[in-house]
């Protein structure tokens, strides 16, 4: 197994209520170039988690940072206009994305919780993920 370090939360970046699969972020990162996809762990609109990369493999998903992190993406993070960064996270996303975290912290317990957008220029994922999940 890696020895993780950071946990990184990310949006992909898509409408509010649009909802998106692993398979097709999976294609946009071929498309990129990338041997698949970055990310992990992808959480639905309806909370549901599905797997991305394996674990177990470096994700693609911050630069430079990659190697021992992992990767979680919620599903939105813009609003219906398709440009302007938003927090659109439901409430079963929420749920799912505490639930996860306090799971991966239970596995790798030194490792710190990031948002996309400490490590790079980018709203992403659209709220302050250190205020939310400080005290995990």
């Amino acid at each position: 197994m890696r020895e993780i370090d950071k946990i990184f939360i990310h949006c992909s970046a898509t409408r509010e209520g649009e909802n998106i699969s692993a398979a097709k972020i999976d294609s946009w990162h071929k498309r990129r170039g990338w041997k698949g996809i970055g990310y992990h762990y992808v959480i639905a609109l309806n909370g549901s988690i599905e797997y991305g990369r394996n674990i177990n493999e470096q994700g693609a998903h911050v630069k430079n940072h990659n190697k021992g992190s992992v990767g979680i993406c919620y599903i939105g993070g813009v609003e219906e206009d398709g440009e302007t960064p938003k927090d659109t996270r439901t409430n079963k996303q929420k749920e799912s994305l505490l639930d996860l975290l306090k799971t991966l912290k239970r596995l790798h317990p030194d490792a710190t919780i990031h948002g996309h957008n400490e490590f790079s220029a980018k709203a992403c994922p659209c709220f302050d993920v250190n205020k939310e999940y400080c005290n995990i």
